[in-house]
């Protein structure tokens, strides 16, 4: 169980800081938008509401409990939420004249597609992040269901 408690607090604080990351280039880019009318305003709205709630969660499932495990259902729905992110990302990169989709060259100049690409890729890091979550908290809360006494009323049958 203690194996499971580290995993689960690397996997979480990975989330938060994936969705910081995420976040911040997103709400940047959402100011560009309202400075000069460049980006696609819904992509980037999607994305910030879905880093807003992970960044959100993360911090607050860091703490460690046992359960904290239980939330894995959310946990799909996140990831989830994340490729989805990952999805729209990487559909606009095909409008901007940034290179190819696995094109990663450029990424570290602080260019508008390097940064772009760089949220792509962070989004992507987060989804697995959250899916690898899920996993642990499916594995968790069937390993304590199956170790658990079952009670009955006292009557042999």
């Amino acid at each position: 169980m203690l194996l499971s408690r580290l995993i689960s607090l690397f996997l979480r604080f990975g989330e938060f800081a994936s969705g910081t990351v995420v976040l911040g280039l997103t709400a940047h880019f959402l100011h560009q938008y309202d400075k000069y009318g460049i980006g696609p305003l819904g992509r980037e709205i999607y994305t910030v509401i879905i880093a807003s709630l992970s960044v959100l969660f993360s911090l607050v499932w860091l703490i460690p409990s046992t359960s904290s495990f239980f939330h894995y259902p959310f946990d799909l729905f996140l990831s989830a939420a994340w490729f989805a992110a990952f999805g729209v990302l990487v559909d606009w990169v095909r409008k901007l004249n940034c290179g190819g989709i696995w094109h990663w060259g450029g990424i570290t100049r602080g260019s508008y597609c390097g940064q772009w690409k760089a949220a792509e890729a962070f989004s992507f890091i987060s989804a697995c992040f959250w899916f690898a979550s899920f996993l642990l908290g499916v594995y968790v809360y069937h390993k304590l269901s199956r170790d658990r006494p079952v009670t009955t009323d006292g009557v042999h049958r």
